[in-house]
């Protein structure tokens, strides 16, 4: 049941354990197929969520929590799972050395890329020929759809983890446990409706990286921007006597005046970006939408700086007006996570338990625990197995996958 290896201190639940990776495996697989994709404008709209496709996997979630055991399975007017596993120690004293831990993964997929009639292709890999330099099982794409491995990856994992404790109940100690699967994580909106008022939890860690290794616990600072152009609208035929001023032209030399060295295709580790979105509009009317992201909030003020005075170089040069306005999105989790440094200790410790080497690399981007961390629950992220996330190139390793259960069971049996 349990693999040990004793000189390294490192403790294997699932990796390695051929019944429970299999179990894993169809897990994922049957998550994937689920439907479950995001939509962002009908999220900015204020719709939560933002799709009735997400209330698929959410009520499947549901049926199988309430199968394994656990208890307070709830499924929020907002399409949130909540679940909560009692503490297995009968000792008051002994149960005080272990403390609530939340875990957290979407499942919701990105719109970037269609997540419908997804169909996983599954090869066994030797460590020559593996992406992943072991012997291991890949599940891709047939190359139409992206998998979905972010996040299903993650709730595949946290199941797995929640599925070994339940059936080995009496085996391991461990303290209370919280489970959220939220909608909308793609859209930035994944914390907008979380229920905080029933979570006890006072650390929590979201499931939501890549490559194996991966822990978390900085991110960009991020902002949207709309820049609206208004324009002069005429006959064609005789825009120069009727001075006509077209808002798509203003937009479209905004956007090519954004400095190049500035954009999200030129920029990598701890450097900002400006990235224009979508542009659409009439010769009357035209919208840019814009991310702006840094891990500096001086930073983001440059940012900012710079599209204002492009706005205006344009306005200036060729008629016109805009309005620019700009909204925070998530802020840099790292001050908070110093300020709260437990759960980052004992997700260390849990590594190590499993042997794991650490890999800390910033996100270059943000996870609902960026934003539950700013509500005052830290929240690092770790690794799911994913990877090539958002693309018809996306795919997941099974080993990885394994591990970070591993981790996540390892955390939960720690005591303080």
């Amino acid at each position: 049941m349990i693999k040990t290896d004793s000189g390294a201190g490192k403790m294997n639940y699932i990796y390695g354990n051929e019944n429970e990776m299999n179990k894993l495996l169809n897990r994922f697989i049957r998550y994937v197929k689920v439907w479950s994709e995001s939509d962002e404008k009908k999220a900015d709209e204020g719709k939560m969520p933002s799709t009735e496709q997400q209330w698929d996997l959410a009520k499947m979630l549901v049926k199988e929590l309430r199968n394994l055991g656990t208890r307070n399975v709830y499924l929020t007017d907002f399409c949130y799972v909540v679940a909560k596993i009692d503490s297995n120690i009968i000792d008051p004293q002994e149960r005080e050395k272990y403390p609530s831990i939340l875990l957290m993964a979407h499942i919701d997929t990105s719109d970037e890329v269609s997540g419908k009639d997804v169909k996983p292709v599954i090869s066994v890999q030797s460590a020559e020929n593996s992406l992943t330099h072991e012997n291991d099982t890949i599940i891709k794409t047939d190359g139409t759809t992206l998998l979905g491995a972010d996040d299903k990856a993650g709730v595949s994992a946290i199941m797995t983890a929640v599925e070994f404790l339940m059936n080995h109940y009496e085996d391991f100690p461990h303290g209370p446990i919280e489970i959220v699967f939220s909608p909308d994580e793609e859209t930035g909106h994944g914390m907008d409706k979380v229920p905080l008022n029933i979570i006890k939890s006072k650390m929590a860690v979201t499931v939501d990286g890549g490559d194996e290794g991966e822990l978390e616990s900085e991110c960009f600072n991020a902002f949207s921007c709309c820049v609206r152009f208004t324009g002069k609208a005429c006959h064609t035929g005789y825009a120069k006597q009727g001075g006509m001023v077209n808002a798509v032209r203003l937009a479209s030399k905004f956007v090519s005046l954004l400095p190049e060295n500035m954009l999200p295709e030129t920029t990598q580790d701890y450097e900002g970006f400006i990235s224009p979105m979508d542009i659409s509009g009439t010769i009357e009317s035209a919208c840019v939408n814009l991310l702006l992201r840094s891990f500096d909030m001086k930073e983001i003020e440059k940012e900012k700086t710079i599209i204002l005075n492009t706005v205006n170089q344009v306005t200036n040069e060729l008629g016109g007006r805009a309005d620019v306005q700009f909204n925070e999105q998530y802020l840099n989790m790292k001050e908070k996570m110093l300020e709260n440094p437990e759960i980052l200790n004992r997700l260390e410790k849990a590594y190590e338990d499993s042997g794991m080497k650490i890999v800390k690399k910033p996100i270059r981007g943000g996870t609902d625990g960026s934003r539950l961390t700013q509500m005052g629950i830290p929240t690092p992220n770790i690794f799911t197995g994913g990877h090539e996330f958002h693309s018809k190139n996306e795919w997941a390793s099974l080993n990885q996958m394994a591990k970070a259960a591993d981790v996540i069971i390892n955390l939960l049996i720690q005591k303080k």
